[in-house]
């Protein structure tokens, strides 16, 4: 364990296989399963158990559990499960990220994801890269988030969900249907429109936007039922992103998407 930095309150077992240049700070726990790669640094009182795999150059803040046993009624403790965290992520304060509930599972961060203070992370949850989780959202089992979404403070997520790739979630909102990409959602179950600021900060052509527009238009405002949106959408030519989105509207068959919050004139005019 070169240049590992131990604190002499922390605990760790000696068959855990630590990395070069890692810190672990006072009252620190880390159980016989975990590795952490290089660069890593672990705060105080944080407790990792289970089997845990750390890639390099992450931090993990004061008071976070990692690689608990999850929320599942229907969890037996024998069941080999874990988490897989990849690499330069920032995990704050008490955050909680539970390993997997069906034997062999694993519950998966990616890279460059920043987890704000209190987030909840359930069992079997899959979150890809340059995710932003704020402070206190929670996110039930089996939920996965697509790359560079934004979730705000204090929002719920319901099992078995999909949030797409560059969505914004407001704060304090919560969800039980799936989240297409490239939207804004709010509210409970509400989409209000495309994220149009993230669009352009990732760099999409005004091309890709406007035909993102398009199908956007064809699934919330045409008037046509999902079904008869895609089918129209499959005679349309459009790009690799605009598809994106409706790929994913064609898949959201468990949940379902959110559906357009409409303004009041809207209403009447229906």
């Amino acid at each position: 364990m070169s240049n590992v930095k131990v604190h002499p309150t922390a605990i760790v077992d000696p068959t855990a296989q630590i990395g070069a240049d890692v810190q672990i700070g006072p009252l620190s726990i880390i159980g016989p399963q975990v590795s952490i790669a290089e660069r890593t640094t672990v705060q105080s009182h944080v407790v990792i158990e289970g089997e845990v795999a750390i890639g390099t150059g992450n931090f993990i803040g004061h008071g976070a559990i990692i690689g608990a046993p999850p929320q599942d009624v229907s969890f037996s403790p024998e069941r080999n499960t874990r988490v897989e965290i990849g690499n330069d992520n920032v995990i704050r304060e008490y955050c909680t990220i539970h390993r997997g509930s069906p034997e062999g599972s694993a519950t998966k961060i990616g890279d460059k994801n920043f987890l704000m203070a209190g987030a909840h992370i359930g069992h079997n949850c899959v979150v890809a890269n340059n995710v932003i989780i704020a402070n206190n959202c929670l996110l039930a089992g089996d939920v996965r988030v697509d790359d560079g979404a934004f979730l705000g403070g204090g929002s719920t997520f319901h099992q078995h969900m999909h949030v797409g790739r560059l969505v914004m979630v407001q704060g304090s909102s919560a969800f039980g249907k799936d989240l297409p990409p490239f939207i804004i959602a709010a509210e409970r179950n509400f989409v209000f429109g495309l994220n149009v600021v993230g669009l352009r900060r990732a760099g999409f052509s005004v091309k890709d936007r406007d035909e993102i527009k398009a199908a956007f238009k064809l699934i919330y405002h045409s008037g046509l039922n999902i079904g008869q949106a895609l089918k129209k959408a499959a005679t349309m030519k459009f790009g690799a992103p605009a598809r994106e989105f409706l790929d994913f509207v064609a898949n959201a068959k468990k949940r379902g998407i959110c559906p357009l919050k409409r303004n009041e004139d809207e209403k009447t005019s229906i």
